[in-house]
């Protein structure tokens, strides 16, 4: 092969650039990589007129495939699809064409190679000018080639650089390779343009990877996004469709996801087997496997390729050996360092087929060069395929929605343990007070049945009937200790009667008695098997007794008789209810007894029982009169003392600053007029006293000093306004009831809830309509006044506030007022409206607003204590209660309710003057 500098015309240099604007129009129209190689092996087969152009492509392992070939005529054999091995190309080769980007140009008549570097060797910066270095090629080399049938050759590299800039350095994609059959002389022009062609492509397959890693990604999001929908968002966690997404997201043949804490396995597809002496274990549950868990951390996962060369699964590769698995991926599943399970992908082994030029010896392969490039297959059997790096940040991914599921599922299951748990108590205690309340109505029938008469026989008859009902056992019975007999009996079957049957005195000692009055129960629930004297087992089982239960039956100091059960068939656990019964019972015997025997003693009894019921009744109503007095006092006085203290605390150095602001008035007058002095006497200053002047404004500061002085006096003057208000409104200063003017509490009042009346961002000022009547001072309880006031005035705006305003379909005020009513307000209002009485014996109050108003139920329920309709932190319910027990109870008044809904509210208040004057008087007598 030659080399020359010779153009071939214009007509090269045209084609030279019809080629690059092809090969560049191509790259930005397609974004397919193999299309992009096809045209790329053509146009540059018809560029150049050589018989083979092929586009080599380096495999990870080191060999080659040729993925791209154009051909003329076949004069080459096609190589398109086959591989080559990695030794065809020296490592030291590879090496030139990564750091000098070396272009070959082989003569294989002369033997000699051509090589033109882009950058220098030595110092590795590019060359100016493209020179063609000669050297004598490997005779192997030559050989090869001839063996190819190729008599000219020449090879640019492909070189793939990393676009997302993570690394500076290109790598060794693959070669443009030209073959010729015949000797080809080469331009250095031609190799130029290849090399751009090189460059193209280059871009080209960078932006290839660059897609398909976005469409990797674009998938590996979405399958994230459906495990996640299936593990979130469907109504119910759905692990066995998350886990078989899973598998299918990595190709795999089966999997399995293991919950530590629960013991739950969730299986798909194939599946290990253990051996036959451990198949009842679960494989994550192998000492093995629990080991080789323990040396996890969160956010490792193992990525095995052939589970069979694993050293320490040796044991575990046995439960595979009947499967097609070969590779498996573990996922141990965390949560905040904690864990939980794990989740296993299985991949099957496959067989492989390649297609190789010729058929390679491993052990000749770089000692003698191939003499054919025929197609030789090779396959191989039972291959494992390798995770990649991609697989691994998805299972990092998974791993942590499955860790959040399967956590979140944990923390719901344990909810729902404990809510069936709480059922089942309250179940168990609902059944508990249910069967006590059964009992305790059983017994008072029983006792309301012995009640019914004053014989003694028939009382003992009906309790000894009903009892045995009551435990369904064999027998029951009365025994005297008077008599020492059975007096009465209730017999269920064919059991032998005892009625007048005597104990015998050496079976039951002077001791028993002590005990049994003493209170001692006593439950034998087998005979045979009891501590009993000789004596007494052999008297209870002539009586066929196997098990009894025995109470006493007191009256005053002494034991009167024993009540007691017979089972007589088969032996019995007597219940705790059961002893508790038939104890209750027992004492209702004794009371009977008592009343058959001390009739009217029981009758004065009852009559004294009844008088202390009407008692405590008349303390519990006392009682909570007495709480709600208790919290309207504790209230007034805690408001009283914070209103009093604030004003004393402002009222110290606001007295300070009043009294002083008149004599820093006068003095500020003084200071003026020697300063109009001055003026008059030097009216000429010097410079820098007329400058201080003119930078003061001396005129406007003598004008507006006197103003300011005047603005403050008036301004503490209404600090001191307002303090002597929360005095009068907390009256802490005052007698318990005096002579007050009523009009100067609402007006404080309305004062303090001034802030209240005010707009704001939400709600519009409220206007307030006074309508006083000439009333005289009144002799009332100020303070509590003062708290009706406060009350139904803040429940006026409340209402206002809630009614965003009023209904506006009008209002109608206190009945004394209905010619000047409001109808059709625009905006909320609150009437207070004040007089007397025609008969000057009441004072009436009404306190009127526009807003919705209340419903009939509503309105029946607002003096109650406790009752509100404001939201969960605003009302007590107790401010409606209060006022209407300081005006009905405390000063003998009236307070209503009238309001219908759109109608607004009003609340009329009739104090009695003279009534309550009267009641004060007396109470002062009495104290």
């Amino acid at each position: 092969m030659t080399f020359t500098e010779k153009p071939r015309g214009s007509q090269q240099s045209l084609d030279q650039e019809s080629l690059l604007h092809r090969m560049t129009r191509q790259i930005r129209r397609s974004l397919d990589l193999q299309e992009i190689l096809t045209t790329t092996v053509a146009e540059v087969r018809t560029f150049l007129d050589t018989d083979r152009v092929k586009i080599y492509r380096f495999d990870r392992n080191g060999s080659g495939e040729v993925i791209a070939e154009s051909i003329h005529e076949q004069r080459l054999p096609s190589l398109l699809g086959l591989h080559f091995p990695a030794d065809d190309i020296p490592q030291k080769a590879r090496e030139l064409f990564l750091l000098a980007r070396q272009r070959s140009i082989v003569d294989v008549a002369g033997g000699k190679i051509g090589v033109s570097p882009l950058h220098s060797q030595e110092t590795g910066k590019p060359l100016k000018t493209e020179n063609i270095y000669f050297r004598q090629v490997d005779p192997c080399h030559i050989q090869y080639l001839k063996a190819m049938g190729v008599q000219s050759s020449f090879i640019v590299p492909l070189l793939h650089y990393d676009l997302k800039g993570q690394s500076a350095k290109p790598e060794l994609w693959g070669l443009l390779v030209s073959h010729h059959s015949q000797p080809r002389t080469i331009l250095k022009r031609e190799l130029k343009v290849l090399q751009q062609v090189a460059d193209q492509v280059a871009i080209a397959i960078a932006q290839s990877n660059l897609l398909t890693e976005a469409l990797a990604q674009k998938q590996r999001e979405a399958i994230i996004n459906q495990v996640t929908t299936l593990l979130h968002q469907m109504p119910t966690i759905q692990l066995s469709a998350a886990l078989e997404t899973t598998i299918a997201a990595f190709g795999g043949v089966g999997g399995r996801l293991y919950i530590e804490k629960s013991g739950e396995l969730y299986t798909w597809g194939n599946q290990p087997s253990l051996p036959y002496e451990l198949e009842n274990m679960v494989i994550e549950q192998h000492p093995v496997w629990q080991n080789w868990m323990a040396e996890g951390k969160p956010g490792k996962v193992w990525a095995i390729a052939d589970l069979y060369k694993e050293q320490h699964l040796r044991v575990l590769a046995l439960a595979f050996q009947p499967t097609p698995i070969r590779g498996i991926m573990v996922i141990p599943l965390h949560y905040r360092e904690h864990f939980i399970g794990v989740l296993s992908i299985f991949r099957p082994e496959i067989d492989t087929e390649i297609l190789w030029a010729g058929r390679c010896d491993e052990n000749r392969r770089q000692q003698l060069p191939r003499l054919s490039f025929e197609v030789w297959r090779e396959e191989r059997k039972g291959q494992a395929l390798d995770w990649q790096p991609e697989d691994i940040s998805l299972a990092q991914a998974l791993c942590h929605h499955f860790s959040m599921a399967i956590e979140q599922q944990q923390t719901y299951q344990q909810l729902q343990a404990l809510n069936i748990n709480l059922e089942f108590r309250v179940q168990e205690q609902t059944a508990e007070l249910e069967k006590s309340l059964l009992l305790t109505k059983v017994l008072k029938q029983v006792t309301e049945h012995i009640r019914r008469t004053l014989d003694l026989q028939t009382t003992l008859q009906t309790l000894v009937r009903e009892v045995r009902s009551l435990l369904n056992s064999d027998r029951v019975l009365i025994y005297q200790l008077e008599s020492a007999s059975v007096i009465v009996e209730e017999i269920n079957g064919n059991w032998p009667s005892v009625l007048g049957v005597k104990v015998p005195s050496d079976c039951f000692p002077d001791e028993y008695s002590r005990l049994y009055f003493q209170g001692r129960v006593r439950a034998i629930n087998n005979v045979a098997t009891a501590s009993l004297s000789a004596c007494h087992q052999e008297f209870l089982q002539n009586l066929q007794v196997q098990a009894n239960l025995i109470v006493p039956i007191n009256i005053g100091m002494q034991l009167w008789g024993l009540l007691i059960a017979h089972q007589c068939d088969i032996p019995r656990n007597w219940q705790d209810a059961e002893i508790d019964l038939l104890q209750q019972l027992g004492d209702q015997a004794a009371i009977a007894i008592q009343q058959a025997q001390l009739y009217e003693q029981t009758c004065a009894a009852e009559a004294e029982a009844r008088t202390q019921a009407a008692q405590l009744e008349h303390t519990l109503h006392e009682l909570q009169e007495t709480q709600t007095k208790l919290i309207h006092t504790e209230k007034m006085s805690s408001l009283g003392q914070l209103v009093a203290g604030i004003a004393h605390e402002i009222n110290n150095p606001v007295n300070f600053i009043y009294g002083n602001l008149t004599h820093a008035s006068d003095y500020t007058e003084q200071l003026l007029e020697i300063l109009r002095l001055y003026q008059l006497h030097y009216p000429d200053p010097n410079s820098e006293i007329h400058a201080a002047i003119q930078a003061i404004d001396f005129e406007f500061l003598v004008q507006d000093l006197p103003k300011i002085m005047t603005s403050m006096e008036v301004g503490a003057e209404r600090i001191r306004s307002i303090i002597l208000s929360l005095r009068n409104f907390s009256r802490l200063d005052e007698a318990e009831h005096k002579r007050v003017d009523l009009h100067e509490g609402i007006d404080n009042t309305l004062l303090i809830l001034q802030h209240r009346l005010k707009s704001n961002s939400e709600f519009p000022d409220i206007e307030v309509i006074k309508e006083y009547g000439d009333l005289p001072l009144v002799e009332c309880y100020a303070g509590q006044i003062n708290q009706v006031f406060m009350n139904i005035i803040t429940n006026a705006i409340d209402a206002l506030e809630m009614g965003a305003g009023g209904s506006g379909q009008g209002e109608t005020f206190c009945k004394s007022f209905t010619s000047a009513c409001l109808t059709q307000c625009p905006i909320p209002t609150i009437r207070i409206s004040t007089q007397i009485s025609t008969d000057k014996s009441h004072l009436l109050i009404c306190v009127a607003d526009n807003g919705p108003g209340m419903t009939p139920e509503v309105k029946r329920l607002i003096f109650d204590p406790f009752f509100t309709t404001k939201p969960v932190g605003r009302g007590t319910g107790l401010g409606l209660a209060i006022s209407y027990q300081i005006i009905v109870e405390k000063h003998r008044g009236i307070m209503e309710c009238i309001s219908e809904p759109g109608k607004g509210t009003e609340f009329w208040i009739e104090i009695p003057l003279q009534a309550f004057a009267k009641d004060n008087i007396l109470e002062q007598t009495k104290n």
